[in-house]
């Protein structure tokens, strides 16, 4: 595939705390890098922006309405057959409770233990970057 032929995908994920534990789920055996845990979220689809994609991805995944508070990191990443633009957002659940509809299943972990957890490349930077954590090489 040329370089230039190289799909590019917005994608976007909400970091959601409660009592010092962040919300993350773990992506289902049949989605793209199955078996993966990442903050919850999904692709922009045409039409949409950031915000209305990541209230409609929560609300999809885990069943819950949220509320975005604001832009937190931004980085990109490049695998094999695209490109992914991803946008980390804070945000806060304003109604429901989260239940595993379009993901294999979710924890509450605290911030130091979200090393235990393999994130794919692209989400790993936004933890690193969360957490003040240099990337490893």
């Amino acid at each position: 595939m040329n370089p230039q032929e190289v799909p590019q995908i917005a994608v976007v994920a909400a970091v959601i705390q409660d009592n010092g534990k962040y919300l993350i789920t773990k992506r289902a055996s049949h989605a793209v890098l199955p078996g993966y845990w990442e903050f919850p979220g999904g692709k922009v689809e045409n039409g949409e922006n950031d915000e209305t994609a990541l209230c409609r991805e929560l609300k999809e995944r885990l069943g819950v309405a949220i509320e975005v508070i604001k832009l937190i990191g931004e980085n990109h990443h490049d695998y094999v057959d695209y490109k992914v633009a991803l946008r980390l957002y804070e945000a806060v659940i304003k109604k429901g409770t989260p239940s595993p509809l379009k993901c294999h299943s979710f924890e509450w972990v605290y911030s130091i233990d979200l090393n235990k957890y393999e994130f794919p490349p692209a989400d790993k930077k936004n933890a690193d970057k969360l957490l003040g954590r240099k990337p490893e090489k």
